[in-house]
C-alpha cells in the first residue's frame, strides 16, 4: 500500500502562504511580499489579521535592527488594528494581543527619535496613534501632512463646496479648485495656523514630539493642520482638523 501527502485544506494553505509572506518580508529585500500582505491581510482579507503568527512576528520585525523592515511592519501592524476596531466595533483583536501591541508601540516610539527623513517620521507617527488606538483619523491627518494638501468639505449647513487645504512647498492657502491640477492662476487665502501656544491636547502633543525628535517643518505643517482655513466660496472659517475628522467619518 502506499501513502501520499494529504492535499492541504484550504486554511492549511492560507497558514503557509502567511508565513512565506512574512519571511519574505523580514528579509528587507521583497517589496513585493509587503504588497502581499497589504493585499491580503487588509485590504481584502483572504489571509487572517488575527492569525497568531501576524502580530507577533510583526513585532519581531519591529524590533529588528532593519529600520526599513521596522517602519514597515509598524504602518501594516498599525492599519490592522484600526481596521479591526471599526470592523468589528470591537478592541478584540488589541486586547487579545496586547503584550504585542506594546512591544510594537515601544518600537515605534524607538525609531521615531532615530528617524531623519521627514516622510518616514510621519509614518511613523501615524503608526504610533493607530497603535495607541484612541483616534481612527490619523492616517487622514498625516497622509495631507505628507502630501502637502487636503481634500475637505466646507461645514456650511446649506452645502457650498469642496476646498483644497495646501501646505507645503507651495504655500500655505485654500483653494476651490484642485491647485495641483490646474494651470491658471486660481484665488486662493491664506490658512490661519494655530498659535503653538494655544494647542491643546492631541495637536499639541505632535507638535511638541515633531520639535523634540528635530522636525520643524513637521511641526509647521501640523499648525495649519490644526488651524483654520478660509472656504473660497462663502468665505466662512472652519477648523481643518474638524473636517479632516468629518471627512474621516
Amino acid at each position: 500500500m502506499t501513502t501520499s501527502s494529504p492535499v492541504p485544506r484550504s486554511d492549511d494553505a492560507a497558514v503557509d502562504r502567511l508565513k512565506a509572506l512574512l519571511e519574505r518580508a523580514a528579509t528587507g529585500q521583497d517589496s513585493q511580499a509587503w504588497s502581499d500582505l497589504w493585499t491580503e491581510l487588509y485590504h481584502n482579507g483572504t489571509l487572517d489579521a488575527a492569525h497568531p503568527l501576524v502580530l507577533p512576528t510583526l513585532a519581531d520585525m519591529a524590533e529588528s535592527g532593519k529600520a526599513e523592515v521596522a517602519a514597515s511592519a509598524l504602518h501594516l501592524a498599525g492599519a490592522l488594528l484600526v481596521q479591526a476596531d471599526q470592523r468589528y466595533e470591537t478592541r478584540n483583536l488589541r486586547h487579545q494581543y496586547a503584550p504585542e501591541v506594546r512591544r510594537l508601540l515601544g518600537a515605534a516610539n524607538q525609531w521615531r527619535q532615530v528617524t531623519a527623513h521627514h516622510r518616514d517620521y510621519c509614518y511613523l507617527v501615524e503608526a504610533i496613534l493607530n497603535l495607541e488606538g484612541d483616534i481612527h483619523w490619523a492616517e487622514d491627518l498625516i497622509f495631507g501632512v505628507v502630501s502637502e494638501e487636503y481634500e475637505l468639505e466646507c461645514p456650511d449647513p446649506d452645502g457650498c463646496t469642496s476646498l483644497w487645504v495646501i501646505l507645503g512647498e507651495r504655500g500655505f492657502f485654500s483653494t476651490a479648485e484642485d491647485y495641483a491640477l490646474s494651470e491658471d492662476d486660481v484665488e486662493t487665502f491664506p490658512l490661519h495656523p494655530a498659535d503653538p501656544g494655544d494647542l491643546q491636547g492631541l495637536g499639541r502633543r505632535l507638535y511638541d514630539l515633531a520639535l523634540t525628535d528635530g522636525h520643524e517643518e513637521v511641526a509647521h505643517a501640523l499648525t495649519h493642520a490644526f488651524g483654520e482655513a478660509t472656504c473660497p466660496e462663502c468665505g466662512r472659517r472652519l477648523s481643518v482638523v474638524e473636517q479632516i475628522v468629518a471627512r474621516s467619518s
